[in-house]
């Protein structure tokens, strides 16, 4: 007797709204929530927000495709568009959602609407849970914590050198200190932030410098920050590159740094920042308890196994 092939009890095809552009931290998300996802059966389908201008121009889509439930990143960005559609869904939230858009009255609106009317939402953090209930205390049992999980994939054909050489620094690698700010080039980002400093230290010691790799998201600031850095020595700009070379280029890197504005960085870094890279630089044995700290850290708090347990039980509650 021929065998008949089942389909696994549960499966959806699924929605997934998320601002897309290429070569930056939502796209890369959405692709790793996705594929955990596909891994149980679901077919996901990934979709531009900045595509679809109300939830009426996403209505059609949803109808066409037959789509039968819906996860959006970002509850105002993505999550603006479920509203009132006949499926179920669940948000992801964004740093943007609690440290700007909730500070504006119509945006916070909307964002307490979706939130009322999703199965689920999904928090990063602890504390962007507590912010969000702070607003929202009707979310109360419905936001979830989970910290986003790491999976990496340097590029073993990558070459350091080469990569120094095209960032126009000829200087042997082994003396090199190589300060990496990975961003898209927008304000927010604030790029700008350290340029100065290393500038300044970069003077004193020639070897240590700040690369900043991105895409050019804003073409105005883009411009600015071009014309920023061609003055100020020490600082070189990179275009965006595929994730599997931004992974080699950590892992050759001395140390990654971060200005984002929505991501809580205050002016008072800035006044320590040098003294502490300094020191960073000059004592392997910090160096070396910081690089294992780390590694443990990730280990613990950002499984990618744990991530996709999270995901693929909270489907559930869509079915």
């Amino acid at each position: 007797m021929a065998r008949v092939a089942r389909v696994p009890t549960g499966i959806m095809r699924i929605l997934f709204l998320a601002v897309l552009r290429a070569h930056t931290g939502n796209a890369v998300t959405a692709a790793r929530i996705r594929d955990h996802l596909e891994a149980v059966g679901h077919t996901c389908i990934l979709q531009d927000a900045l595509d679809f201008e109300s939830p009426s121009a996403l209505a059609s889509l949803i109808s066409a495709e037959k789509f039968e439930a819906a996860l959006a990143l970002h509850l105002y960005r993505g999550g603006r568009l479920l509203q009132g559609q006949k499926i179920p869904f669940g948000i992801i939230f964004g740093g943007t959602d609690i440290n700007e858009d909730i500070n504006h009255g119509e945006k916070k609106q909307i964002m307490g609407t979706v939130l009322e009317e999703a199965r689920f939402a999904v928090a990063f953090t602890e504390s962007m849970k507590e912010m969000a209930l702070t607003k929202w205390p009707h979310a109360k049992g419905k936001i979830h914590v989970q910290n986003q999980g790491i999976s990496t994939m340097p590029n073993v054909t990558f070459n350091w050198n080469t990569f120094l050489q095209s960032a126009e620094i000829n200087q042997s690698a082994d003396n090199l200190h190589i300060f990496i700010l990975i961003c898209g080039l927008r304000r927010v980002k604030d790029p700008l932030y350290l340029v100065d400093a290393f500038s300044e230290w970069h003077q004193e010691e020639p070897n240590v410098y700040m690369v900043i790799v991105g895409p050019e998201v804003d073409p105005v600031f883009t411009s600015e920050v071009k014309a920023r850095v061609k003055r100020a020595a020490g600082v070189q700009l990179m275009g965006e590159m595929p994730q599997e070379d931004l992974h080699a280029i950590v892992k050759n890197c001395f140390a990654v740094v971060n200005t984002s504005v929505s991501e809580g960085m205050s002016a008072a870094v800035l006044e320590e920042f040098v003294q502490l890279a300094k020191r960073l630089v000059n004592d392997p044995v910090l160096e070396k308890k910081i690089v294992t700290k780390g590694k443990e850290y990730a280990r613990l708090c950002h499984s990618w196994k744990s991530e996709r347990d999270t995901y693929q039980n909270l489907m559930r509650k869509l079915q």
